[in-house]
């Protein structure tokens, strides 16, 4: 394809792209076929694409190339869709080869609400079924790669939108996150991430089923992953409206970024003591913090308040609604990858009988106005998405001892969860092997841009790496 342009479109971040098709420097359709050429050249080396719209998304590029009216801020811009989120006409298959009819009527809020600001479904990516576990895998598309190297995991469950954005497939993807799913894969792929507050973005399905359970309502949340934190909040100012589907939508009104006039107060942790993190994670982390500190930022290494509390506490609400709603379901249709990770998550949280499921949703108060009182008084938490690099492929079904360190050292991350806060993730360096490491920066509820901030200084103190070639 020959744009006139030197730097092949693919390897250009959302807000670049849609700066040059406003400019009518590039059209639409130039630009969702140079993704779809690199769909073709590295997918089937990494397989995170599980469909990809081909037709519908150059008849959505040629409309919107002949569109001459006002232009959302994504016009033309095209973005991925992880297998949980309903895009219109396309199975809704959670990685379940039993879901593979589940075809949405209607877009997920999120999706639509990037359709509205001009961006362009190009496909959907890889999860691992229920999105359940932290690696990318499912019987029915199989593996998705690590780019950096194959041997290790991509991280779940959003890995495929993680790695297709990794690779340059798309600028931008949407995923989930119960458990981290966005922040893990996004920090093992080198890319960013938002994971939103809970009720910050509308969330529904046109589908029939249960509805979520109470966990999955309390923790989870949508968010884009992209190659530069400008996007993040490109993608995050285009999707945090209402939809009438969804009754615990939020309307509020955004806390200043220094509700002081000055920086915000940082609390640098390493998840709770600098033994437990591996050292090129803890110097990531340090590296993050003295670049906080050169722009005036006020920052203390302080661990925040009872992180083994809140993770066991998250692991045991989990675990109970699983044995509960999803167990025999999962046993029946689902991978045998999936049931050993869960055989070895119920080994370390053993569900809980009603009067425990009881107390400890009530205990969540507790937990919930300790943090409260800290980020009242340091505004970001700024530590590592995994005190550890990424782990090998298979380690996460490797028993009940490899699940409790992935947990430890993932605390930080599922803290963000069980509390219901907001988080940017971002790489901050890499390991001697040229794997990434990323850190996260963690704020109040509803202050996601206070991180969004934080995180554009960060950035220009890390030269982004992606996208990565996987053929390399």
């Amino acid at each position: 394809m020959t744009t006139g342009h030197r730097t092949a479109l693919w390897r250009l971040d959302a807000t670049s792209l849609a700066a040059m098709i406003a400019a009518r420097e590039i059209t639409a359709t130039q630009v969702l076929v140079s993704h779809l050429d690199r769909i073709t050249e590295v997918d089937p080396v990494v397989g995170a694409m599980t469909s990809v719209h081909t037709e519908t998304a150059l008849d959505a590029a040629e409309a919107a190339d002949r569109h001459t009216g006002h232009r959302g801020p994504l016009h033309g811009v095209p973005f991925t869709v992880k297998n949980n989120l309903d895009v219109a006409g396309s199975p809704t298959t959670w990685g379940v080869a039993a879901f593979a009819d589940a075809v949405a009527p209607v877009d997920a809020p999120i999706v639509a609400a990037l359709r509205r600001a001009g961006a362009i479904p190009i496909g959907r990516t890889n999860m691992p079924d229920f999105a359940t576990r932290w690696h990318t895998d499912n019987d029915v598309t199989g593996p998705t790669f690590n780019p950096w190297d194959a041997s290790r995991s991509p991280g779940g469950s959003s890995g495929g939108d993680a790695v297709a954005v990794a690779t340059g497939m798309a600028p931008l993807g949407l995923g989930t996150d119960f458990g981290g799913s966005l922040r893990v894969p996004a920090a093992f792929c080198g890319v960013t991430s938002l994971r939103t507050t809970p009720g910050r973005v509308a969330v529904a399905s046109s589908l029939p089923g249960p509805p979520p359970s109470p966990t999955l309502q309390m923790f989870a949340a949508p968010g884009p992953v992209a190659r530069s934190v400008g996007d993040l909040s490109l993608v995050f100012d285009a999707v945090i409206g209402g939809d009438p589907r969804d009754p615990a939508w939020v309307p509020v009104r955004d806390p200043d970024v220094a509700p002081t006039g000055a920086l915000p107060a940082v609390a640098v942790t390493y998840d709770g003591g600098a033994d437990r993190v591996a050292p090129q994670v803890r110097d990531a982390v340090l590296s993050a913090a003295d670049a906080l500190d050169r722009a005036g930022y006020p920052v203390t290494e302080l661990a925040p308040p009872q992180l083994a509390e809140v993770a066991t506490a998250y692991g045991r609400l989990v675990s109970t609604e699983v044995v509960v709603q999803r167990l025999e379901l999962m046993r029946t249709v689902g991978s045998a990858g999936l049931n050993a990770f869960i055989d070895a998550a119920l080994a370390l949280f053993p569900p809980l009988d009603l009067a425990g499921y009881m107390g400890a949703l009530g205990d969540r108060l507790t937990l919930r106005a300790a943090w409260s009182h800290f980020l009242a008084d340091y505004p970001i938490v700024l530590g590592p998405v995994s005190a550890a690099p990424p782990w090998p492929v298979g380690y996460d079904i490797g028993g009940a001892a490899n699940v409790a360190t992935m947990y430890s050292a993932q605390r930080l991350t599922i803290a963000a969860n069980y509390l219901a806060l907001p988080a940017v993730t971002l790489p901050a360096g890499q390991t001697a092997e040229g794997l990434p490491l990323g850190v996260q920066l963690i704020t109040a509820p509803f202050a996601e841009r206070r991180g969004l901030a934080a995180a554009t200084v960060l950035e220009h103190a890390f030269r982004i790496q992606t996208p990565v070639d996987p053929r390399r």
